[in-house]
């Protein structure tokens, strides 16, 4: 099984985005299947909210980022942050970070 790990940083003021609302979702055929859901923590992160790990298979992550930037009185362009990707068997471990701003993002794999 495989574990998955996130970390949001906020690239216009430099600092972890805290508060966070994340949802990750397994994609399959009848669509995407909630699988947890977690609020980023003081360092904008998300640990071990599935110890577990989950199987091999396509999911994404949805970032709640419009209400975000709303709670903190900022005006942003994406409500949602959606970010698709792949577990591959023998994996132990996907770190999926986001880099967020009003008005853009990016991610990758991180380690």
């Amino acid at each position: 099984m495989t574990r998955i790990t996130t970390h949001v940083l906020d690239t216009t003021t430099g600092r972890p985005a805290a508060g966070i609302t994340v949802k990750l979702e397994q994609l399959n055929s009848a669509g995407p299947l909630p699988v947890a859901e977690a609020v980023t923590d003081a360092d904008g992160r998300v640990g071990d909210w599935l110890p577990k790990g989950v199987a091999a298979g396509h999911y994404r992550l949805v970032f709640h980022t419009g209400t975000w930037f709303r709670a903190s009185q900022r005006e942003s362009f994406y409500p949602e942050v959606v970010v698709h990707f792949t577990v591959r068997r023998g994996e132990p471990h996907y770190h999926v970070p986001l880099l967020v701003a009003p008005y853009g993002y990016s991610t990758y794999r991180g380690s």
